[in-house]
């Protein structure tokens, strides 16, 4: 629209030149109708929004948690905007393929990226990334979060995050726990752990969540940041003993696991987020569009319904609220991987 406008103002121009003379005042109104017309276009583009169907990349594979959840809110966003949403997984590098397409794609918001904090991870552990994750994006919308809890082999007679401290402090080095792998989310939070209650836990890294928590029910792990949906059972059931949960206020999924910060550990927060992201320098009539159906689906009973099945807690966000969770944790995750050393090649 800006283009025609341009022509336009040019033969307006002519015209106006032609009768009248080049006057101070006609330049004067030119420019306000150039600026208008300017502010007028991301609006109308905003509101044709979507034009063709919006690629959602997916930088993990087809299965996971991510991929599910995006999949469930990309419907609701093709049910909302009249066009097909879909989900394209381009997994590989701990999300940083999937993430690098986004980052290179056109910010006309038919590319967006739905990602997890390992996004923020990534930015913090790996030495060199395709793209600045500072930069090279445009929030969209904080959609969930998902809480770990602090899981120990019922063999470790802490009952509390205060005995487990206080266990560990006697046994340095001698407990040890399990992860997802280096540099992954169960790292991440059991190191900042360690760090902040000034103890030492030996790290034994597996491939994938399954393999961990199948190790710390064995016993071959005494302690694990697991997930609270797949961990939970195995605590009711007593093979695992729960002792806290991660984030800064009590999940609705275990109201009656207290925080490691109730239990102890002033400012200990970590939790696993979703949440949409585009381009940067797409239009921010075209993200605000996007963050507001995200916020309407993110209210609707059933979609609320699932992802508190799945342990998620759904919570939309502006943009702006969302950028300052994505800086916060580039910040606080780079700060701990430089002070313990965590890296991944």
């Amino acid at each position: 629209m800006i283009i025609h406008f341009a022509f336009m103002e040019i033969m307006f121009t002519k015209i106006i030149v032609k009768e009248f003379g080049d006057t101070f005042s006609i330049r004067v109104l030119l420019a306000f109708l150039w600026i208008v017309a300017a502010m007028i276009s991301p609006t109308l583009f905003a509101q044709t929004y979507p034009q063709k169907a919006v690629r959602i990349i997916v930088p993990f594979p087809p299965g996971g948690g991510t991929d599910s959840m995006g999949r469930t809110l990309a419907q609701k966003l093709s049910d909302a905007f009249g066009q097909a949403f879909v989900v394209e997984n381009r997994s590989g590098a701990a999300g940083v393929i999937g993430t690098d397409v986004v980052a290179k794609a056109q910010p006309d918001g038919h590319t967006l990226l739905f990602t997890s904090s390992a996004f923020v991870i990534s930015a913090a552990v790996q030495k060199k990334l395709p793209y600045d994750p500072a930069t090279a994006f445009a929030t969209v919308s904080y959609v969930a979060m998902t809480p770990n809890i602090i899981f120990v082999h019922p063999s470790i007679p802490a009952k509390t995050v205060k005995e487990l401290i206080a266990f560990a402090k006697r046994r340095p080095g001698e407990l040890n726990y399990g992860s997802t792998g280096n540099g992954a989310p169960y790292h991440v939070a059991t190191e900042m752990f360690k760090r902040m209650a000034d103890v030492n836990l030996t790290h034994v890294p597996y491939k994938g969540a399954g393999p961990a928590l199948v190790a710390a029910i064995s016993g071959e792990v005494s302690v694990l940041f697991g997930n609270i949906v797949s961990g939970l059972p195995h605590a009711k059931a007593g093979r695992l003993r729960a002792l806290a949960i991660t984030t800064t206020r009590r999940s609705p999924i275990a109201p009656e696991l207290p925080t490691v910060e109730e239990s102890g550990l002033k400012g200990y927060e970590f939790s696993t987020w979703f949440g949409m992201l585009a381009p940067a320098g797409a239009s921010d009539g075209v993200i605000s569009r996007l963050s507001q159906e995200i916020g309407s689906a993110l209210k609707q009973p059933d979609l609320r319904d699932r992802l508190l099945a799945d342990g998620a807690e759904p919570s939309g966000s502006t943009p702006a609220e969302f950028q300052k969770i994505v800086q916060r944790d580039i910040d606080r995750f780079a700060a701990l991987a430089k002070a313990v050393n965590m890296k991944v090649d």
